[in-house]
């Protein structure tokens, strides 16, 4: 009997400390979960790394309340609220700011990217709308291949009709 009163107590004892335990796991401090490129969910009480987008942080932790302080009498305690305000950035905030910042430049240098390569583009048809247009004004015999994959002899129409479009095309591109 007093062999069974001692397992009983064990055992209530093992019990209570598992509940004390999920007790105190229970508000767990600034809790960030989120997918990684693997699918994997992930948790944290860091945020996650930057190239995790957006749509994949599935939770975040909660901005926590800021103290608030009752006005003060003196005329430089009137600039405070304003200094409290753009300084009350939590880290999610400015963690989000952060994100923001870096979206717009990685936005920007693509911009900048696609306008060099078409800038590049332009250029090279330049430089071959000159060239085939110096060709044609030289007055020496050329040819093209036809729709039937044959190859003609180009005459005056012909020749008009190509030094019109490489005009163009160095009036479009040669800027």
């Amino acid at each position: 009997m007093l062999r069974r009163c001692s397992l009983i107590r064990s055992w209530a004892l093992r019990v209570a400390a598992a509940c004390a335990l999920l007790l105190l796991l229970g508000p767990a401090h600034a809790q960030w979960t989120w997918k990684d490129k693997d699918g994997r969910v992930t948790a944290s009480d860091l945020p996650p790394p930057r190239d995790v987008p957006e749509k994949d942080i599935l939770t975040r932790p909660a901005p926590r309340a800021m103290p608030r302080t009752p006005p003060a009498a003196s005329p430089a305690s009137a600039t405070a609220p304003a200094a409290q305000a753009t300084g009350a950035a939590t880290p999610a905030d400015r963690e989000l700011e952060a994100r923001k910042k870096a979206a717009e430049a990685d936005k920007s240098a693509k911009q900048k990217a696609e306008e060099a390569k078409l800038a590049q583009q332009r250029a090279d048809n330049c430089r071959r709308a000159r060239a085939q247009l110096t060709a044609l004004e030289s007055g020496q015999r050329m040819a093209r291949v036809n729709d039937k994959g044959e190859r003609e002899v180009l005459d005056d129409k012909g020749r008009a009709e190509e030094s019109r479009r490489a005009r163009e095309v160095v009036a479009a591109d040669c800027k």
